[in-house]
């Protein structure tokens, strides 16, 4: 088995409690409303939300996975701090043991964050993990975000 860590910093005009409500707090809703393309939904299949739950993410027809889901360790409205585990996957299961994520979204002087986001990677047998696969990932991630972004600033009393 091996280890991948892979760290990413943005920079948002939006302040730090606004975007983690948004974007973690209320994903369920939001994300799906302004990615249907990608994402069909978002249910929490077991518990409420926090920690200890289940979170299922149905993908939109013709997406390479039908659905995924995590394992929320920590969500700290407080901190802006959220935790979780990917812990099934359909065909990433046959590469990965987990897949480990943590964000963090930390306000700025400028009223503005800066949130980072770490990945671990706990690959099966001597899968090596390409840098291609990372970046598609990032990307993702990238796009989701910046359509929560998009949308809050073009509506600046959602999620205050």
């Amino acid at each position: 088995m091996g280890v991948f860590t892979f760290s990413d910093e943005f920079t948002s005009p939006i302040p730090a409690a606004r975007l983690f409500k948004a974007l973690i707090v209320d994903s369920q809703n939001l994300i799906p409303k302004l990615m249907p393309q990608a994402i069909k939904s978002i249910d929490v299949v077991q518990g409420d939300g926090g920690a200890g739950s289940i979170r299922q993410i149905n993908f939109a027809e013709g997406s390479q996975l039908s659905c995924m889901k995590n394992r929320v360790d920590e969500l700290n409205e407080e901190t802006f701090t959220y935790k979780y585990v990917l812990i099934e996957g359909g065909p990433l299961m046959e590469k990965f043991e987990s897949i480990a994520y943590e964000v963090k979204f930390e306000p700025t002087s400028d009223g503005g964050s800066k949130n980072k986001m770490t990945s671990t990677y706990y690959t099966k047998g001597d899968f090596e993990l390409k840098e291609e696969e990372v970046k598609a990932g990032k990307e993702r991630a990238l796009g989701m975000y910046k359509a929560v972004e998009a949308y809050l600033i073009q509506n600046p009393d959602a999620y205050v």
